[in-house]
């Protein structure tokens, strides 16, 4: 009886203690609200700009971009701002604006969650009206003291001012991107007329920016993203009623045109926004645009203006010629990783797009496009062979070792006799797998090559047989170890990848072709050396990070390989625009068999420039190699460089010694009376290893040998059996 009574005593203590307990954390909740400081809400129009974020050189002194330096605000009466983009705001950025009373609860415990599971402020789950707060009241920094203010003057604002009024001071004072305050600003800047001119696609277009405009800058490397986002939003005006269906299909059929921005402050334009573009992923939107950061980037701008020059002289020299309307340039230091020089089209402030061009689709050049880093990339062509042949020296395959280049088929289904092929089309496929025989560049086959030669020489058919002996899935990791990311569908590619059967960009690839460069180590491509705050602490600052991607002696394989004039001579002459004389400079091109984009790598072993020339619209240029119609542009460039550069030499390859034959170059076989394909001699999977009992149970082997006999006989070669 005794526990009965003091059980109920003890639960009312426990509650009397609980709420005593909660009504202290509601107190100290509230006075801690009652003593955060709290912006005048009531000066809206007084743009609170806290200081520039300014964008320099590698030196810190020669500005590249302020960000504020052509600031544009224009403010309009609400009756006068066109319904389609006060609609499109609404649809995307608030649906529930004109219900709520300044926060939305809902998407504020989303945020939360977010923020705690990530441990620091990621999601804002912001209102219209919060982001009018944030953007004109608040200082950048993501706290959530800052978040708390956030709440409260979303409140203070909703009972001051009608949903009306805030809307309309939403309007007139959220960036826009491009130096645009209000989207009378951006409607002016963007499309260079008048905000009752806006067109429902326009609007749709300004609507997409708020979010993140340098991630949607249409004058940035994420276009197709800006283009899903406008689509996004004029699908839910539909949904919403705010439109009728004719408008909808006429919107998103309809071309628009962004004008080009003329700023004499903005220099390196596609450099810049990359670096934006980096920022604002690391910092914040807020943090550009009211951070006052001070970034040094690791750009030489006495290189820059050259690259610049030269890219636009050298396209108008051949764009009648090689029917080509673009190309770019990037430049890398591999001993550091920083981007030296980066042209993203042969002119930035060209004149806007031609009548009827559609962004990605039929546009030649597109002047804001960075083809350096452009997302969808384009194909490489003979630029992926020196991946290959290095995974093939990794495995013990070696610079001599021999291959045939003879019309070989590679499709295990198909007639070994290519010629039958060829007088009857319609065995040309066999059930879903197309056969595959590949010509090289010249339509000439040589006979027995080494790697070496096939390599400096740029030849297709022992390249795709260096492929299959090197391995796909291994030939890719090689590749990604060296810093490509792009190349994700291996089975999509096949044995066409040796010869650019996937896509890359080009800063990738030069950032790749610098591991070569630096003896096998990989430093992470970087644009930025330090970062301040506008009080002069020190955000960020760049440390070196390299590390061993690449034994140093396949890498001085590559290099030995690649600087060797006397083997790719027989192909490019002795003093192509790839040669120069007195300098050892590994080079390699690439040319896709469709020839709609030739590129041009090479490198020192502290300076890497990959140059590429196509359309934008993917469309042919003349049937011509990259020699011809990239290398004179990377050849200028180049010797430029080379007169700022401290002479560095690569480090030569140790000397190979193995026993077989064939990886000696002799082609002959090892009684040097028996002539095979490689297969007869090698097990790919260890090549220097015993030769396989077997070496017809590799579905390649017949198909290999049958070239190498008729070859054989036609050369009236003696052989043993």
């Amino acid at each position: 009886m005794i526990r009965r009574e003091k059980r109920p005593r003890f639960l009312k203590f426990l509650v009397l203690r609980g709420g005593f307990l909660a009504l202290g954390m509601v107190g100290a909740v509230a006075l801690w609200i009652l003593t955060l400081d709290i912006p005048d809400f009531d000066a809206f129009g007084q743009r609170k700009i806290i200081e520039s974020t300014k964008i320099y050189d590698q030196t810190g002194k020669v500005l590249l971009y302020d960000i504020h330096s052509d600031i544009q605000r224009t403010i309009v009466p609400f009756e006068e701002i066109p319904r389609n983009i006060k609609n499109a705001t609404v649809t995307i950025e608030d649906s529930d604006f004109y219900n709520h009373p300044g926060i939305d609860l809902s998407s504020i415990v989303r945020a939360f969650f977010v923020n705690l599971f990530s441990g620091s402020i990621r999601q804002g789950g912001s209102t219209i009206t919060q982001q009018l707060v944030k953007n004109t009241l608040l200082t950048p920094e993501r706290t959530l003291n800052r978040k708390v203010k956030e709440v409260i003057l979303a409140f203070k604002v909703e009972r001051a001012f009608s949903k009306e009024e805030i809307l309309s001071f939403y309007l007139n004072e959220i960036p826009y991107g491009a130096s645009a305050y209000g989207v009378a600003a951006a409607t002016e800047i963007y499309f260079g007329k008048k905000i009752q001119d806006l067109t429902l696609t326009e609007a749709a277009y300004l609507a997409a920016l708020p979010k993140a405009p340098t991630l949607y800058s249409p004058y940035g490397s994420n276009r197709d993203q800006l283009e899903k986002r406008k689509n996004l939003i004029l699908k839910r005006m539909r949904a919403d009623n705010f439109i009728t269906q004719k408008e909808f299909e006429d919107a998103k059929s309809e071309t628009v045109k962004f004008i080009t921005r003329g700023n004499e402050t903005l220099k390196a334009p596609h450099f810049v926004f990359y670096v934006r573009e980096y920022l604002a992923k690391k910092y914040g939107e807020d943090a550009i645009e009211k951070g006052g950061l001070k970034v040094t980037t690791t750009l030489n701008w006495e290189l820059q203006q050259k690259a610049e020059a030269l890219t636009k002289k050298f396209i108008e020299e051949e764009e009648d010629k090689f029917n080509v309307s673009n190309a770019g340039l990037v430049a890398i230091d591999p001993e550091t990783g920083g981007i030296l020089t980066m042209v993203g089209s042969r002119d930035w402030f060209a004149d806007p797009l031609p009548e009827g061009c559609t962004p990605g689709v039929n546009c030649r050049f597109e002047p804001k496009v960075n083809v350096t880093s452009y997302a969808l990339g384009r194909q490489p062509g003979s630029l992926f062979k020196p991946f290959v042949y290095a995974t093939a020296f990794k495995k013990g395959f070696t610079p001599e070792t021999s291959l045939f280049d003879l019309p070989t088929e590679f499709n295990p289904d198909c007639d070994a006799d290519v010629r039958k092929q060829k007088e009857s089309p319609k065995k040309i496929t066999v059930g879903e797998n197309p056969c595959y025989h590949p010509v090289n560049y010249d339509g000439i086959f040589r006979g027995p090559v080494t790697l070496r030669e096939a390599l400096a020489q740029s030849i297709n058919l022992p390249s795709v047989k260096t492929l299959y002996l090197a391995g796909l899935f291994d030939s890719l990791k090689t590749a990604r170890d060296l810093g490509i990311t792009t190349l994700t569908d291996p089975y999509r590619y096949g044995l066409t990848l040796v010869l650019g059967g996937g896509e890359v960009k080009l800063l990738e690839m030069v950032g790749a072709y610098s591991v070569f460069a630096n003896d096998g180590v990989r430093n992470q491509i970087t644009s930025v050396l330090k970062v301040e705050d506008s009080k002069g602490n020190v955000l960020e600052e760049y440390r070196p990070s390299p590390y061993q991607a690449l034994e140093p002696q396949i890498a001085r394989l590559i290099n030995d390989i690649l600087s060797d004039n006397e083997a790719r001579a027989p192909a490019f002459g002795e003093f192509s625009y790839l040669y120069f004389p007195g300098r050892i400079v590994a080079v390699k091109t690439g040319t896709t068999n469709d020839f709609r984009d030739a590129w041009v790598i090479g490198y020192v072993p502290n300076f890497a420039l990959g140059v590429w020339f196509g359309n934008n619209d993917n469309s042919s240029m003349e049937k011509r190699v990259a020699g011809f119609i990239a290398a004179p542009l990377w050849n200028a460039f180049f010797k430029e460089a080379l007169k700022t550069l401290e002479k560095k030499d690569f480090f030569l390859p140790e000397p190979i010694t193995v026993e077989k034959p064939v990886l000696r170059g002799e082609w002959r076989g090892e009684e040097k009376a028996q002539v095979h394909s490689i297969l007869y001699w090698v097990d790919k999977k260890d090549p220097q290893g015993p030769s396989p009992e077997k070496p017809e149970r590799d579905p390649q082997f017949a198909l290999w040998e049958y070239p190498i006999l008729e070859w054989v006989k036609n050369q009236n070669i003696h052989i043993g059996n």
